[in-house]
């Protein structure tokens, strides 16, 4: 079983930047494919970005591309989404996920809201 909390969201203008980290369980987070998901009210879950087991390869949806940065640190069961140029379009529940033994497990996610 793992467990992720996700943390960093809130309130920000346009244009502005958040960091969320998603912190892991377990013993064997450098074996964890990681991604970040989005919902924003009345939509389906989109997928954010992802990165590969031991720092491996990173993807991002073209929405933002050139935005956002997907990172980990392994040493502290670490996932984070680093966004910048937040536009109202980027408010959404953001949600971690990690993909491991063939098993998808999610975290509760964090609000971000883009707004004046």
């Amino acid at each position: 079983q793992v467990q992720l909390v996700e943390s960093g969201g809130g309130l920000v203008q346009p244009g502005g930047s958040l960091r969320l980290s998603c912190t892991a369980s377990g013993r064997t987070f450098s074996s964890y494919d990681m991604r970040w998901y989005r919902q924003a009210p009345g939509k389906e879950r989109e997928f954010v970005a992802s990165i590969r087991e031991r720092g491996g390869s990173s993807s991002y949806a073209d929405s933002v591309k050139g935005r956002f940065t997907i990172s980990r640190d392994d040493a502290k069961n670490t996932v984070y989404l680093q966004m910048n140029k937040l536009g109202p379009e980027d408010t959404a529940h953001y949600y971690c996920c990690a993909l491991f033994a063939l098993t998808s497990y999610w975290g509760q996610g964090t609000q971000v809201t883009v707004s004046t």
